[in-house]
């Protein structure tokens, strides 16, 4: 078995247990009655062990009824030719029992495949699509946590087989902070990254561009307090650097204050705090910053 890793410390344990009872494909197996007969293939979601300060908060491995920070997970197995031949999405919010919430079964033929794993977020509107080994995307306007892990099976005869896979975060995480105090009239804040994706290969956990792209979140805090945004996006390297725009929209989506931060230090797996006043306008045309290390989960950023 070959076990993927994406240099970062922290992922979700996934069992994959494959009952075969016999198989056909281009090497057919037949029975005695010469007629082909298909594998049982059952993969289980056993843990998400999980250590990531307020994104989720730091916890001990749970099962995936109790771990409600991953809202689906996504399975599918590509012959040796790249085709797809089995993919099932599983929801969380659509089971009537949450204890069978990570429990899969497949119908297989002997052969080669890669298995993709994908653990997720997911709220309503969102639009994530798997196509290949080598991509996956968010379609819609925001991309969210993201575990991950590709495998090899192999099916030859009918003999059980166990298979253990861990799935790891594959994202970065940037978390915008405000010291001043939000004002009247401010809805959203727009951030926007100028690299990172919000599509990444599967197979090595990293972006499929560097395009960047921009996502909005609403305001969530009342006039006259400070406020927190998070985002995620995926990265073309372990560790990429980019500039990052905030702007403060009202709720015609004007612009009312503009910044922008250069040269921020993001890495996956990893919180990056942008730490500052965003309310208040500044005649610099872009902030200066200190990197704090004293706490390896996080990189904060005071502009």
């Amino acid at each position: 078995m070959k076990h993927l890793n994406f240099a970062a410390s922290y992922g979700i344990a996934l069992l994959v247990g494959t009952v075969v009872t016999l198989s056909s494909c281009s090497e057919e197996v037949m029975n005695p009655e010469n007629e082909p007969v298909y594998a049982s293939v059952n993969v289980k979601v056993n843990e998400f062990s999980v250590s990531m300060e307020d994104f989720p908060s730091t916890r001990a491995a749970e099962s995936p009824a109790d771990y409600t920070a991953v809202g689906a997970i996504t399975l599918a197995f590509y012959d040796a030719n790249g085709v797809e031949v089995e993919k099932t999405t599983q929801y969380r919010s659509e089971l009537s029992d949450v204890t069978t919430f990570g429990q899969f079964s497949f119908t297989l033929p002997i052969g080669n495949y890669t298995l993709v794993a994908l653990a997720y977020k997911y709220l309503d509107g969102d639009v994530f699509t798997l196509t290949s080994p080598t991509s996956a995307v968010y379609t819609s306007e925001t991309p969210r946590e993201t575990f991950c892990a590709t495998q090899a099976v192999t099916i030859t005869s009918a003999a059980a087989l166990d298979l253990s896979l861990t799935l790891y975060h594959v994202n970065t995480w940037l978390a915008v902070k405000s010291t001043d105090k939000c004002p009247v009239g401010a809805a959203k804040v727009r951030t926007t990254y100028s690299a990172a994706s919000k599509g990444f290969n599967p197979t090595t956990g990293l972006a499929t561009d560097n395009n960047g792209f921009s996502v909005e979140n609403a305001i969530a805090e009342s006039v006259g307090s400070t406020i927190n945004i998070n985002s995620c996006a995926f990265l073309s390297s372990d560790e990429q650097a980019m500039n990052i725009t905030l702007q403060v929209l009202d709720d015609d989506d004007n612009v009312l204050i503009a910044k922008s931060v250069e040269n921020v230090p993001l890495k996956r797996n990893r919180v990056t705090i942008l730490k500052g006043q965003l309310f208040t306008p500044s005649s610099a045309s872009a902030a200066s910053f200190t990197l704090e290390t004293s706490r390896i989960q996080f990189i904060t950023v005071e502009f």
